[in-house]
Order: structure tokens, then C-alpha cells, then sequence
């Protein structure tokens, strides 16, 4: 695995004093946002947030992306800890293809049978950037904020000790209700 790691600097923030550092592997860049307090002899406040750039950046409320990563930053000002920006779009298919798979979810499709129409699986995310950082930054115990179990297992099958699971849960809306549905149901989100 060929990677390549920026310094480490300072971000401050509008929920408070940051350092940042970016991890770059292949053609994709993916950043790790650590508390001013950060310490891994501790156990890390962790969030593993997979890009959304229409709910990160543009507020779309078609999921709870922003509310998650609002929610997980806020939280690691305050306690600690660092977040996972995973650059891996639409579960890893790409903006483009998010977009397809929005217009046929404008068709009554749901995510997942919208990106099997599209020939992907229904969730193309890998986590190896995440192991790469985790063992960079020497984590060894944490609190992973998610409701996601594929990022449970996946960070059960490291050498790292889950202390807690703190849910990252949002109101849903009119918009979202679906979605948050399927989540549930069909991908075991523990929403």
C-alpha cells in the first residue's frame, strides 16, 4: 500500500481549536481531524465519516450526514478525540454515480436497490486507509461514534479494543425517512 502523509497542523474551527492531517493513497485523499487534546495513550473519542459531499458541503438533508459529522465534531471539541474523514463518495461509487443513483431514488428506488441498478454493490466502501491511520496515530482503545455495523466488525477484526459505542442519532425528516428506513432494516444500522 503505497501512502503519503502530510505534516501535522493546526485547524481551528467554529466548534473550537483542531490539528490536521491528510493521508493520500492512490488517487484518493483522506484526512484525520484530531482534538487539541488528543492523546492515544488515552481511549479515542473515534467517528469514521465517509465523505457525503451533498450533505457535508450543500446541506442535503436527502440524509444525515451533516447532522452525524456536526454532531461527532461538537462532540470531540468538547471530549476529545479525532474524526476519520473517509473520502470514499456514495459508498465508495463516486459523486456521479450518487447522483444516478439520487435520480432513481427519485424514481421510487431505495439506496441500496438503486446502487445494485446501477452494477455496484451496496456499499463499496474498504477501510484500509483506516487501518493505515489508526496504526499511525497508535491507537490502541477507543469510543466509536456510529450506528454502523460493518464499521463495527471492521474495527473488531483490528488489534484495537472497542470500549463503547456512542449512536450518532438524528431526527429524521420528510426527505430522509426512507432513507433512514433502509438503513435500518436492510443494512442493520443500529438507528
Amino acid at each position: 500500500m503505497n501512502i503519503i502523509k502530510s505534516n501535522l497542523a493546526n485547524l481551528p474551527t467554529k466548534h473550537g481549536n483542531f490539528k490536521i492531517k491528510a493521508y493520500k493513497q492512490d488517487n484518493q485523499e483522506h484526512l484525520a481531524l484530531l482534538s487539541e487534546n488528543f492523546s492515544s495513550e488515552d481511549v479515542v473519542n473515534l467517528r469514521i465519516h465517509s465523505e457525503c459531499l451533498t450533505g457535508d458541503v450543500f446541506g442535503s438533508i436527502k440524509c444525515d450526514c451533516q447532522k452525524q459529522l456536526e454532531l461527532a465534531i461538537s462532540y470531540i471539541a468538547k471530549q476529545g478525540g479525532m474524526i476519520i474523514y473517509h473520502r470514499q463518495e456514495g459508498r465508495n461509487i463516486g459523486l456521479l454515480n450518487k447522483v444516478n443513483a439520487y435520480s432513481l431514488q427519485d424514481s421510487g428506488k431505495d439506496t441500496i436497490e438503486a446502487n445494485l441498478a446501477l452494477g455496484f454493490k451496496e456499499d463499496e466502501r474498504e477501510y484500509s486507509i483506516v487501518e493505515y491511520i489508526l496504526k499511525d496515530l497508535n491507537i490502541k482503545k477507543i469510543n466509536i461514534l456510529t450506528n454502523n455495523p460493518a464499521k463495527l466488525e471492521f474495527l473488531e477484526s483490528l488489534d484495537i479494543e472497542i470500549v463503547e459505542r456512542i449512536p450518532t442519532i438524528v431526527e429524521p425528516n420528510c426527505y430522509n425517512k426512507e432513507y433512514l428506513k433502509t438503513k435500518k432494516e436492510k443494512m442493520g444500522h443500529l438507528i
